[in-house]
């Protein structure tokens, strides 16, 4: 049966590239659809600053005229030129369980960055962390969460298959609340708020997350900058960034510190809309956008987004301070347990912590690595 790899360069092959995992994944009870409206802006040049610098090729694979796979190629050479790297990306795979189509895919990705004079091919990672990243390994039956990947389990044996390893896991914890805050977060909380300068900022509305938003990504970038797969932000991506989330914050779960004025840490958490977007089936309009924040305000399960800290702040406990706040605020809404979303094995100290508030690893992701 004849396949063939075709580049996607037109609007119509663009729609049927984004839409493709819904027929994957029709029958698949753990899968989420993106926000439709989001996919478009990623792939569009003009709206997604990282294209700048970046080298993308989007591929769809046919048999007998019909879709059975797709995958991005990317090279980053901002995060390359960073880290002193020949590093070439694949992304947004996936495709039907037949090794040919898995190859057939694969393997142009690496011929195109090869072409370019890359050394090693890495993925599922698109243009940094903040994309879905990995395949999901461990954890099929839970429910994804927004913007973190599902799969079935047959797409770690493709890509085996290919000859790629192991590059790093990262884990995804679930912690119950169940009425009271941790202890082990009380007590630094109660230290701190009488022997130090920190303030802790809370929000009620949105309005008022505004003067916050740049100083917080800023301090993200600053801390941000070693973590595997991360790219700094330029001003206009905090900018897309905020459009893109702000709409969905609760204001009870971003805490902010600051030290004599200075935002220094941060954490940003939201009620799981994932029955809602499944409900809307990835589109805001012209109902789905209702379906989406009816879900966020009936949901007791919180996600964590994102959280940093300043250098200089680490080891002195803040992010007890940020724990107790958020726990304080879930639990006066009725929270019954929250995700932490993914974190890299190799933070071990992030792992540990967690772990030592009950966390149970739920998901695993991998990314793996194949040298060209």
């Amino acid at each position: 049966m004849s396949l063939i790899i075709k580049e996607v360069s037109k609007k119509k092959e663009l729609r049927k590239f984004i839409h493709f995992p819904a027929s994957i994944h029709k029958n698949h009870s753990s899968w989420v659809p993106p926000i439709y409206m989001d996919e478009w802006s990623l792939f569009n040049p003009k709206k997604n600053k990282a294209y700048l610098y970046s080298d993308v090729i989007i591929l769809l694979a046919y048999k007998k005229e019909k879709i059975v796979g797709r995958i991005m190629g990317l090279i980053n050479h901002k995060y390359n030129e960073i880290h002193n790297e020949k590093h070439g990306r694949f992304a947004f795979m996936d495709c039907i369980n037949d090794q040919e189509v898995a190859n057939a895919l694969i393997s142009f990705v690496e011929g195109w960055a090869k072409e370019k004079g890359m050394l090693k091919l890495i993925g599922p990672l698109a243009f940094s962390d903040k994309d879905p990243q990995g395949f999901l390994i461990d954890g099929y039956q839970h429910m994804a969460i927004l913007d973190t990947a599902c799969n079935h389990p047959y797409m770690n044996d493709l890509i085996i298959n290919e000859g790629f390893e192991k590059k790093v896991d990262l884990n995804d914890y679930l912690l119950k609340i169940d009425g009271k805050v941790p202890g082990m977060y009380q007590a630094i909380y109660k230290r701190l708020m009488k022997n130090s300068n920190y303030k802790i900022i809370e929000f009620k509305k949105k309005k008022e997350l505004k003067p916050y938003i740049l100083p917080v990504l800023e301090l993200m970038n600053n801390t941000y900058e070693r973590i595997y797969g991360y790219v700094p932000l330029t001003k206009e991506e905090m900018k897309e960034l905020a459009r893109r989330y702000i709409p969905i914050l609760d204001p009870d779960f971003l805490k902010v510190v600051s030290l004599d004025g200075k935002v220094v840490s941060f954490v940003i958490a939201i009620p799981d809309p994932a029955k809602g977007l499944k409900k809307a089936k990835g589109y805001l309009f012209p109902f789905g956008i209702f379906h989406i924040f009816r879900a966020i305000k009936k949901s007791k399960r919180l996600v964590l987004l994102l959280g940093a800290v300043e250098k200089e702040e680490r080891d002195k406990g803040i992010d007890a301070l940020m724990a107790f706040k958020i726990y304080e605020s879930a639990i006066r809404r009725g929270m019954t347990c929250m995700e932490s979303h993914l974190i890299l094995e190799t933070n071990t100290k992030m792992n540990a912590e967690i772990i030592r508030a009950s966390g149970e690893s739920i998901k695993r992701f991998r990314i793996y690595q194949k040298n060209l």
